[in-house]
């Protein structure tokens, strides 16, 4: 069901959304979390659908924050809400507010998105594209436990890698460390399988990638040792060679979903290793809310404490 509402109001919105509740027969609110995607007309679409998609696992009450401005000079300042409310098959399995704001009301949008979270539920707020310079300070991303950003969509992305890791707060996280998660849970693994101290590293990977750059820097606040950073032709990350002193551990992914493991003194093995979509991320991002430390050990390329040599 899809309600559609022109120059309203939150409260009116509220109304809509119990109004919709009730016409599908679900009139009590099953949902786990609020999600706050704030984006642009562009990419409005695909993230709506990867957070419906991710809602199958989260049932959650999204809110996508789209700010426009009019062409018509007279009406920019002119503040305006329009809504659109999908419930039931529109929505996943949760329920989600289109909020296009106008003039002064998207310079104040987190007094419109306010008051449609979820009474004591968590919020997650996700910025598919232009995140702002420190999540944590922005009025939207104040009202969130969990800010999620993607170095994938910035400009340059080393010098925002940089700026994030000045403005780290706890709860900011980014997609370029999780799209490395099945890299550094293989590599955990073949070191436990090794039981080798590791004396060099060398990621490779296209120029410029930022999660080689995260996966560079927690293998070296992890194992306290110099990683080699060598540019490749890609796609984003395509091997990590750990030297020990019974040989090369090695994951290798030139192409493709599948890698290549090899141990020392071990035939090679074949491992999946897939590029995952967006939606396998957020959905992986809503299933812990607490602080990503790991992530806070990445950006600083520091542990900020003795570990032992594995990761």
């Amino acid at each position: 069901m899809k309600i559609d509402l022109t120059d309203t109001t939150a409260s009116k919105v509220n109304k809509a959304l119990v109004r919709g509740r009730r016409a599908i027969g679900t009139p009590a609110v099953g949902m786990v979390l609020t999600m706050v995607i704030v984006t642009d007309e562009e990419n409005a679409y695909d993230s709506i659908k990867a957070a419906e998609e991710a809602s199958h696992e989260h049932p959650s009450r999204t809110l996508v924050v789209i700010k426009r401005h009019t062409r018509n000079p007279r009406e920019r300042t002119h503040p305006r809400l329009d809504a659109e409310v999908r419930v039931g098959s529109e929505a996943g399995t949760g329920e989600t507010v289109v909020l296009r704001t106008y003039g002064e009301v998207s310079e104040h949008a987190d007094s419109v998105v306010l008051p449609l979270l979820l009474p004591d539920a968590p919020v997650v707020v996700w910025w598919p594209t232009d995140a702002p310079e420190n999540p944590a300070k922005d009025p939207l991303g104040a009202l969130g436990q969990r800010r999620i950003t993607d170095l994938y969509t910035a400009e340059n992305p080393m010098e925002v890698l940089d700026a994030r890791r000045r403005s780290y707060a706890p709860g900011d996280t980014d997609l370029a460390w999780t799209r490395l998660t099945l890299w550094r849970s293989m590599l955990a693994a073949a070191l436990d399988q090794a039981r080798a101290a590791v004396t060099s590293a060398t990621v490779e990977a296209e120029a410029d990638n930022p999660a080689a750059e995260l996966l560079a820097r927690w293998l070296e606040a992890r194992l306290r040792v110099t990683v080699d950073r060598v540019v490749t032709e890609g796609p984003v990350v395509t091997a990590v060679r750990l030297g020990t002193a019974d040989g090369e551990i090695v994951i290798d992914r030139p192409e493709g979903p599948l890698a290549t493991l090899t141990l020392p003194g071990q035939p090679p093995r074949r491992l999946a290793l897939k590029v995952r979509p967006t939606s396998e991320l957020i959905a992986e991002e809503l299933r812990r809310l607490d602080a990503d430390e790991m992530y806070a050990v990445a950006l600083r390329g520091e542990a900020g404490e003795e570990v032992p040599q594995h990761v």
